[in-house]
Formats: structure tokens, C-alpha cells, sequence
């Protein structure tokens, strides 16, 4: 569960508390860490799963040519090269990051794939969106959640910039619903992944801390009564691979 820290002003950074003012920069250290190896150790992470996750999660999107799609904590791009392929190139695709590097490295690979239109690139932060109020037709964020220091404020900055009827999307790690193979999954999780993350990317710390946050992110149920709280409805879930992974939609009423 993610606990409301105004009172004390701290946030989990994994299984640390820290003051809630550290935590987007120790979450930047992170990322500023694995940017350069992100796609292969997502790869290396799920056996390449996350691959047919997000093709599911722009396949629930449905995205239309001609709207504006927010991709918040969109890294190294590769759900807006899906949505961009969806809509044969006629959407418009921000990819909104607070992680500067991640953002230059998601640039650096849709120019080496050909892709000058259809995305453009920004830094920002997912609780103060650099956009007016009502003018995305659809925001997703897809890993980048549980990441954020004050989810509530992420959930309200999407209701704002979201125009009436726009399409609101998640996707992130969540609990698995097979509780029988949840040992074999701490096992790989909170050891393996540390240990493939060390070799790869030289920091293994860094992906320590990722699992820990899956571990501190709410459930399902209580991720969807967060995002009714921030005024959003039609609120539902999907389940993905038994619960490691799910989406969330709703709509901006």
C-alpha cells in the first residue's frame, strides 16, 4: 500500500522511507543508471513478456489517428512507437519523462529507426504535467507509476490535462493472483533479478530497488479505488500473466 504522507512528508524509496522531497532525485539516480540498458534488461527481466504486455496495452487503448496521446514516464518510447504503429503514424505522441537521459536515449533510438514524426520529446514530471488543462485525448503510463512520489497528485495531474471522454491507461507490475507460484517468484524477483541487473548494468542496487517498489505498490483493487478517489470513472482492471502484471482504464467523465 502506498501510505498518504503529508503528515510526515516522507515516501518509499523501495523498502526505504525517505524525505519526500529525495525521492525524485534518488528515483532519477536510478534511471540516469540503467537508461543506456533499459530495453535489454526488460528483456532480460521477463523474458521478453513485457513485449506482448504492452502490445496488449495499446491493443486496450485503441488509439485513433488525429488524437493526442500522452506517454507519461514514456522512457525510451517503445509504447509510443506501438501507438504510432497502430494508428499508421497518424497520431501525436508525447513522450513525457522526468528523467532527462531516458529521454535521449528513447530519441536516440527512434531516429536510428527511422522515426522523425509522429512523437515528440519532453522532460517533465507526472505531478506537474507541462500541459494545459483538457487538451489529451488519452494519457498512459506504463511502468512509471509506482515510481512517482505522490500518486495521488499523478492521478489528479492526468484528470486535469485530460479532455472530457479522454482515455486514461496504466500499466504496471501488480499481485499475481497464482499465490502458488509466489515463492518461485520472490526467488527470482528479490535475488535473480538483482544479480542479472549487477551484470548487465553494472548496478544491481538499481534493480533491488525496482523489485522493492513493485513490493510496496498497491494491489489491484486498491489501485482502482485510488483512481475513482482522483475523480476519473469507469473505472476497471485487466490481469495480465496471473497478476504480475495489470491495466487500469478509466475515463475522464
Amino acid at each position: 500500500m502506498i501510505e498518504d504522507n503529508r503528515e510526515n512528508d516522507q515516501a518509499n524509496f523501495g523498502n526505504r522511507r525517505v524525505a519526500a522531497a529525495d525521492k525524485a532525485p534518488l528515483v532519477r539516480q536510478v534511471f540516469d543508471s540503467v537508461a543506456g540498458k533499459y530495453d535489454l534488461m526488460n528483456d532480460l527481466m521477463s523474458f521478453g513478456v513485457h513485449r506482448l504486455w504492452k502490445n496488449s496495452f495499446v491493443d486496450w487503448l485503441r488509439p485513433r489517428p488525429g488524437h493526442c496521446i500522452v506517454d507519461v514516464a514514456g522512457g525510451t518510447g517503445d509504447v509510443a512507437e506501438r501507438i504510432l504503429r497502430q494508428t499508421a503514424g497518424r497520431a501525436s505522441v508525447v513522450v513525457c519523462d522526468i528523467n532527462n537521459h531516458m529521454v535521449e536515449a528513447g530519441r536516440d533510438r527512434a531516429l536510428d529507426r527511422g522515426i522523425v514524426d509522429g512523437i515528440r520529446w519532453t522532460v517533465g514530471d507526472a505531478e506537474q504535467l507541462p500541459f494545459a488543462d483538457g487538451t489529451v485525448d488519452a494519457y498512459v503510463i506504463a511502468f512509471g507509476i509506482r515510481n512517482v512520489t505522490r500518486v495521488d497528485r499523478a492521478l489528479a495531474e492526468a484528470r486535469r490535462v485530460l479532455c472530457p471522454g479522454g482515455r486514461f491507461l496504466v500499466l504496471e507490475f501488480s499481485r499475481m493472483a497464482l499465490t502458488g507460484l509466489a515463492p518461485l517468484y520472490d526467488l527470482y524477483s528479490l535475488k535473480i533479478l538483482p544479480e542479472i541487473g549487477a551484470r548487465v548494468t553494472g548496478d544491481g542496487d538499481a534493480y533491488r530497488y525496482l523489485v522493492e517498489s513493485i513490493r510496496r505498490f498497491p494491489d489491484q483493487e486498491r489501485f482502482a479505488t485510488m483512481i475513482t478517489d482522483a475523480g476519473l470513472g469507469q473505472v476497471r482492471f485487466r490481469n495480465l500473466s496471473g497478476g504480475i502484471a495489470a491495466m487500469h482504464s478509466a475515463w475522464r467523465l
